[in-house]
């Protein structure tokens, strides 16, 4: 099964991480996906710009209406993700708690519906 493991972090406190902390930080995010990797468990990863750089989108009927980020008044956002194949939540979440991102934020998981849950 896929699972989406959201990184969420509080993007102010990101920004005043000196350039050789946040070097060391992206280099244990590598060696994070190295494992899954070597697990044969990764499937994907990306990081997203900040949150200022986001929008929202909202249509109602006839009405579109965009705004533009920040979007939400919370102190963690959503700044990147990976997803895995694993057999279970559970090993999901054990790849969770690895996450370094976990350490300085939170990491959301989340399963992946499959096609065929869509039929009916």
């Amino acid at each position: 099964m896929r699972y989406m493991l959201m990184l969420h972090a509080d993007e102010a406190a990101g920004k005043s991480i000196a350039p050789e902390d946040m070097a060391r930080f992206m280099g244990q995010m590598y060696a994070y996906q190295q494992a899954l990797e070597k697990a044969a468990a990764f499937v994907s990863s990306n990081a997203l710009v900040g949150s200022s750089e986001a929008s929202v989108v909202r249509v109602q009927g006839n009405e579109v209406s965009v705004l533009d980020g920040p979007y939400a008044d919370v102190r963690e956002q959503f700044g990147g993700y990976f997803i895995i194949d694993v057999a279970d939540m559970d090993e999901a979440n054990k790849w969770a708690a690895r996450c370094p991102a976990a350490s300085w934020g939170t990491v959301e998981v989340r399963r992946i519906r499959d096609a065929s849950e869509y039929a009916g």
